[in-house]
């Protein structure tokens, strides 16, 4: 297998032939030498190379761990690619014009031939330790938070002091040297995943969805030839952070770095697995190299203030601040889920204005939107503006629920640890699947559905869990993970290993992930169809007093593995424990659902015909009298029957009628039509009819024929009809109903009468409703905030009101969050104050603390700017909103 592979001198000698062939193209130098006197290669790559060190830059950098051959030999080949494909593969010859590549195949050639030639997995350099031991762990020896380590012998052994080694000082002096690099890469195995650079603060980034947006792109490139996707993951601040990492030093720079963890295993059989992942990656390498110059000063600068304007059920209004200019227009991207590509398939608008609506959107969904500014001759493209997420509010009969699993109700359950399976829940993580130490292993998570209505009609559900590393998943393309629903009554013991893996499934939840989609620091998610929800609104209707409205979930992964493999195991983050992340990483189930509907059957107050010289009361017919004039006729239904407009959704809402004698066979074939109107009615006369104000007609015209078929007509109203009745309703004012007649040419002496008052069959106005209040809270007030051990606090006052239920509070570091979903969530419940002990209190920001209700409908921000020296209230501010340029991710999905 280790003979597929190149050695270091198989590589120089590479590089070495490729200069000689393409001089114009390649340049090769050695920018410095190891321990054992070998040279560290870089081959500079550019049309008219000459001018390479001019144009922005892509930095390469490949197995700076010894046994991570990957980078050595994904740099090989695509190399070879550009050699075989730039004359004529458009992407690649624009990229390559444009912008300049510098490959570093192998940082580590004295580790690299150790591992080739001694031991397969051996990490570090060969530097001679003096006591007994040899080598430093290289991507520990950067400068960038470096910490010693005391422990030569450790395999992430730091070296004496930063920049010890002869490898790291030849990188750090080239990149120093070139000011003109944007992007680093860094190639690693193993874990199919991104590790974008961070700060080593507990924030978001100004360049945190310029990094995320740079993966994503990649991912999909990668998707694009094996259909595998890699995660997005950027680890855990502050405490658990890499120290002293290449990436981290060059993102110090100001370049846009991240680790690219390439495969399941460190050497993997070449044929089937290396080269899989050497073609999936050559076209995510060329889509990073052509955006090395939208990162550069060549590009338009980023767009600000981009925020929302306005936001609905089905649509939102952005807006954004930046100079308009003939010569530049907006690309906006919109996604269902974080950490998603920016590409074609999700580019949903190009504007040169400074706001977009977005139209046709689902109603309380996630939408996560970002922006960029383009130049229209160049076509170089700004830096993203922080991404801006939302969820759309609420159609007017729905409501929505999040459930988190109680502490004590989410864990897993190994078949070699059973005596100590239930302190697996509540702690740390969730190990799913198989391998040799703790056999097979399922993740059992139980939501208590005690706060769902027992009349909820459930419309939307879905599921989701955060996998926090795959490394363990070793083998690919084997196994997948899915999700039972199981009977939580049949179960007395959710922590007893047999009867949790014998449990009958009531149904598979969603779709099946496979080990290759299986990713590591995206949100995964599985929706429940339509037979799904059926099964969770049984659950929910359950009232008996013995049994548990709860819904119980068992997630499994492979049973099994194959001859020589230790291991196919995932791990999901719980949100507890010393390794879990926090409540942002928790498991959750989303829900949206209405209500049971009750039906009001509404008896007219009035009926009134009115004829152009006279108004006959109780009586309801319409037509056109003996000079064709129209005759119409009138209803009035009073509001008493109706509850209170603020918490009286109307959801449906239909007029009956029918007409009281046999019609004439003389109005056979003619074409006379009716049709109803809602109308605003001041006065019952002929004149004020002629003038009323239409606000919709009801349903569609029914034509003499029709009504000779079927003496009953149903008159359907529309959503805009019924938002007028809820109108009228608020306003209390009687809902007014005109019937009127309508002929393609003149009609004379033609009358359809319908039943007056006190009729088993007179009309009536049938209403569904439920109850729901409309309308949000007001705002908290008193906003503000302080220092307290070395962490923000944050006070405000909540409402009064009796439908009070908390108050929700968010942080953002770029603009004043209007959306509570908007940035990482600090808090929510019904206290008065909270304490932001995720955040750093050092890094400027906004605050904003939202109210809610039971459905739940937020209020308006009470926002506030926070900057350590300064608390202003948001509200002070001018449009002049200040920027911050540094720190963390930690919004919900990231880390």
């Amino acid at each position: 297998m280790k003979v597929q592979y190149a050695s270091y001198q198989e590589t120089i000698a590479f590089l070495q032939q490729a200069m000689s062939e393409h001089p114009n193209l390649i340049r090769l130098q050695s920018i410095g030498e190891t321990w054992e006197k070998r040279p560290i290669m870089l081959a500079t790559i550019s049309q008219d190379v000459a001018y390479a060190d001019q144009k922005p830059a892509l930095l390469y950098t490949g197995t700076i761990h010894a046994r991570e051959w990957i980078g050595n030999e994904l740099a090989i080949k695509f190399i070879k690619y550009i050699i075989d494909n730039y004359r004529f593969n458009p992407k690649l010859m624009n990229a390559l014009t444009r912008n300049t590549l510098y490959i570093v195949p192998c940082l580590n050639p004295d580790g690299l031939e150790y591992s080739r030639n001694h031991f397969s997995f051996w990490r570090k350099n060969r530097r001679n330790n003096v006591d007994g031991t040899f080598g430093v762990d290289l991507n520990r020896n950067f400068a960038s938070k470096f910490r010693q380590g005391n422990d030569s012998s450790a395999n992430t052994y730091g070296g004496p002091h930063a920049f010890s080694e002869p490898e790291t000082q030849a990188i750090r002096d080239f990149v120093l040297a070139h000011r003109n690099i944007t992007v680093a890469l860094d190639y690693h195995s193993q874990g199919n995943v991104f590790f974008p650079a961070h700060k080593f603060n507990h924030e978001v980034e100004i360049e945190g969805t310029d990094l995320n947006v740079l993966c994503a792109n990649m991912n999909c490139e990668i998707k694009k030839v094996t259909g595998r996707q890699y995660g997005i993951h950027r680890g855990k601040p502050p405490a658990n952070l890499i120290r002293g990492s290449g990436r981290e030093y060059y993102y110090s720079l100001g370049i846009l770095a991240t680790v690219v963890e390439v495969g399941t295993r460190n050497i993997p059989d070449y044929m089937q697995n290396m080269s899989q992942s050497i073609d999936e990656n050559i076209p995510a390498l060329i889509h990073a190299l052509g955006e090395a110059i939208n990162y550069s000063e060549l590009a338009p600068k980023r767009v600000e203030g981009f925020t929302i304007r306005e936001l609905g059920a089905d649509s939102v209004t952005l807006e954004w601040i930046y100079p308009l200019k003939d010569d530049l227009y907006f690309e906006i991207y919109r996604s269902q889920s974080n950490k998603n590509m920016c590409n074609e398939q999700t580019l949903v608008a190009i504007t040169r204005s400074s706001f977009f609506t977005d139209v046709q959107l689902k109603s309380g969904q996630h939408y996560f939107y970002n922006i960029r500014a383009v130049d229209k001759v160049t076509k170089i493209k700004s830096p993203f503006s922080p991404e801006l997420r939302l969820k759309t509010a609420l159609a007017n009969d729905e409501f929505s629920l999040t459930l988190f699993p109680n502490k004590a109700d989410v864990g897993y359950l190994g078949a070699n640890y059973l005596s100590k399976n239930k302190e697996h829940f509540g702690y740390n993580s969730m190990f799913i699947g198989v391998n040799q130490k703790r056999g097979i292993c399922y993740g059992v998570i139980r939501f208590d559905l005690g706060n769902l209505p027992a009349d909820a009609v459930i419309k939307h559900a879905r599921f989701l869990l955060y996998p926090m590393n795959r490394v363990a998943a070793k083998i690919e393309k084997y196994g997948q993970w899915s999700i039972d629903l199981l009977d939580a009554n049949a179960l007395d013991d959710i922590y007893d290993y047999q009867a949790i893996a014998t449990a009958p499934s009531l149904v598979s939840l969603g779709h099946t992930i496979e080990s290759d989609k299986m990713t590591q620091g995206i949100w995964s998610q599985w929706a429940f169809n339509g037979v799904e929800r059926e099964q969770l609104q049984h659950i929910c209707q359950q009232l008996n007093q013995s049994t548990q409205r709860a819904l119980l979930l068992r997630i499994k992964g492979p049973t099994t593995l194959p001859r020589g493999n230790d291991s196919q195991m995932m791990q999901f983050d719980i949100g507890y424990g010393p390794f879990g992340s926090g409540l942002h990483y928790r498991p959750h189930l989303e829900l949206i659902y209405t209500k049971a509907q009750h039906t009001i059957e509404m008896l007219p107050a009035s009926l009134n015909t009115i004829y152009p010289d006279d108004v006959v009361a109780n009586k309801l017919a319409s037509g056109f009298d003996s000079e064709g004039k129209i005759i119409y006729g009138q209803m009035a239904f009073a509001l008493d029957v109706l509850p209170d407009p603020d918490y009286t959704v109307i959801t449906e809402a239909y007029l009956v009628l029918n007409h009281s004698h046999k019609l004439s066979d003389k109005l056979a074939g003619k074409d006379i039509r009716f049709t109803i109107e809602l109308v605003e009615l001041e006065d019952v006369d002929y004149a004020s009819v002629k003038q009323r104000e239409k606000i919709e007609y009801i349903g569609y015209e029914v034509s003499i024929e029709q009504l000779r078929e079927q003496s009953q007509q149903y008159f359907m109203f529309d959503s805009y009809s019924r938002q007028a009745l809820e109108r009228l309703h608020a306003q209390n004012k009687p809902f007014y109903f005109i019937i009127r007649a309508t002929a393609a040419s003149q009609a004379k002496n033609v009358l359809v009468d319908w039943y007056a008052i006190d009729h088993d069959l007179q009309a009536k106005l049938v209403i569904n409703t439920i109850a729901r209040r409309k309308y949000p809270l007001e705002a908290p007030t008193e906003l503000n905030v302080s220092h307290e051990n070395n962490a923000v606090k944050l006070s405000w006052k909540n409402p009064e009101h009796p439908d009070f239920v908390g108050s929700f509070v968010v942080r953002n570091r770029f603009h004043p969050p209007k959306s509570p979903f908007d940035g990482v969530k600090i808090y929510g419940g019904k206290d008065e104050y909270t304490v932001d002990r995720f955040g750093n209190s050092q890094i400027a920001k906004y605050y904003s603390v939202f109210s809610y209700d039971n459905v739940p409908n937020y209020s308006a921000p009470a926002a506030v700017y926070y900057a350590d020296s300064q608390i202003i209230h948001v509200d002070e501010l001018n449009d002049d909103l200040p920027h911050e340029t540094e720190d963390e991710d930690m919004f919900l999905g990231d880390d």
